[in-house]
């Protein structure tokens, strides 16, 4: 078996100076490449914050995070940036589009972030991933003239701009409609089929966890089930 894309080993979270509030209380999780993955548990389990620190958002207090067989732990804060922008891609429940750019303004954000200056190939890679999700005829539009399903594939296209091997989906579809909802889940399972890109969605949603390939289930900081589907 190849090595996985992602291995969390022991990894603990605490808050607090003096009273110490622990969130993870030693993860251990591996994610293959291609996976697509729900994560669930109540509200306060450390869903989120496990997504956190799997983005490299955050650091543990304790154990490990070795993404694509880099042990993330000794990195300094420009290789975690580094790192971030080149393997991962983020979908958040409030899809945290810029409003005073356009559709294709956003999407061509993270690697113009990146690389300093937009290009004519960075364009149309946006482009096309706003053709991908239906969107093309709204690449000129500001993102607050869309509707909420609109803009949340305008942020699975940004997502995916720069081509990362894993998608970190924090809630995607908790601020939509049924319709829109299933729209946006059924966009993400394409992207995975077809590109082998690895999902961790996090969802209150039984319906969208049903449909993912397996399901993690997290109770009190801690991995309560592992099972595939």
């Amino acid at each position: 078996m190849a090595d996985p894309l992602l291995s969390v080993e022991g990894v603990v979270r605490e808050y607090g100076a003096g009273v110490r509030t622990r969130a993870l209380a030693g993860i251990d999780l591996v994610l293959q490449q291609g996976e697509f993955a729900a994560l669930i548990g109540p509200s306060g389990s450390g869903k989120s914050t496990l997504l956190n620190i799997v983005g490299l958002l955050d650091r543990p207090t304790a154990g490990r995070v070795i993404l694509a067989g880099t042990d993330t732990a000794g990195l300094e804060e420009r290789a975690l940036t580094t790192l971030r922008a080149r393997m991962l891609g983020f979908v958040f429940q409030f899809h945290h589009l810029l409003p005073a750019f356009t559709a294709l303004e956003n999407v061509m954000l993270p690697a113009w972030a990146d690389e300093g200056v937009p290009s004519r190939a960075m364009r149309q890679r946006a482009l096309d991933l706003l053709d991908a999700v239906g969107l093309s005829d709204r690449a000129a539009y500001k993102t607050d003239a869309l509707s909420g399903g609109q803009q949340q594939r305008v942020a699975i296209a940004r997502a995916l701009a720069r081509g990362p091997q894993l998608v970190l989906a924090d809630e995607p579809t908790g601020n939509l409609d049924t319709a829109s909802s299933d729209e946006v889940f059924d966009l993400m399972r394409r992207f995975n089929r077809q590109f082998g890109t690895a999902f961790l969605v996090v969802t209150h949603d039984p319906r969208i966890a049903d449909r993912c390939t397996r399901i993690i289930e997290i109770v009190d900081g801690r991995v309560k089930s592992d099972r595939a589907r």
